[in-house]
């Protein structure tokens, strides 16, 4: 689940900043996180009844873009009534479940052939055929990504 963290945290970090800049009475809130098997729900609870609305910020603004960047990074998300006691705000992210990969090894026929590597003695690296000077630039030889 570690490709969820960053979108979760980014998600949390706004709908609270949400909760500190615009909540009424006070600033009192819940965050729940359910993950089921193909996503990731988290929902922040507030005492305001009020209903957030999606701003069309400049993308270089620098407030009023949160649940537009929540939006943008989420799977889904939205907003509902929670009785008299306020609102949630919520989104999720897939977890893209892959199945588990058998834990038998391939067999021989589809594994690739071991390659014997060749001991090198250490003092064949440090002779060195000529002297060079750190102090002028030496020219790089070329190289090329095709072959031949």
């Amino acid at each position: 689940m570690d490709s969820l963290i960053d979108r979760a945290a980014l998600g949390v970090t706004e709908l609270l900043t949400n909760v500190h800049l615009h909540a009424r009475p006070d600033k009192t809130c819940t965050v729940e996180i359910e993950l089921l098997l193909d996503r990731l729900t988290v929902s922040v609870r507030d005492r305001d009844p009020r209903l957030p609305v999606v701003d069309d910020a400049d993308p270089l603004a620098t407030c009023g873009r949160g649940l537009s960047m929540v939006a943008a990074m989420s799977e889904s998300w939205g907003a509902r009534p929670d009785g008299d006691a306020g609102k949630v705000v919520w989104f999720t992210l897939p977890t893209a479940a892959v199945p588990a990969a058998p834990l038998t090894a391939p067999p021989a026929a589809a594994r690739p052939p071991r390659r014997l590597v060749e001991e090198v003695p250490a003092a064949a690296f440090a002779e060195v055929e000529h002297a060079v000077d750190l102090g002028r630039p030496q020219p790089a030889p070329a190289r090329s990504a095709v072959p031949g």
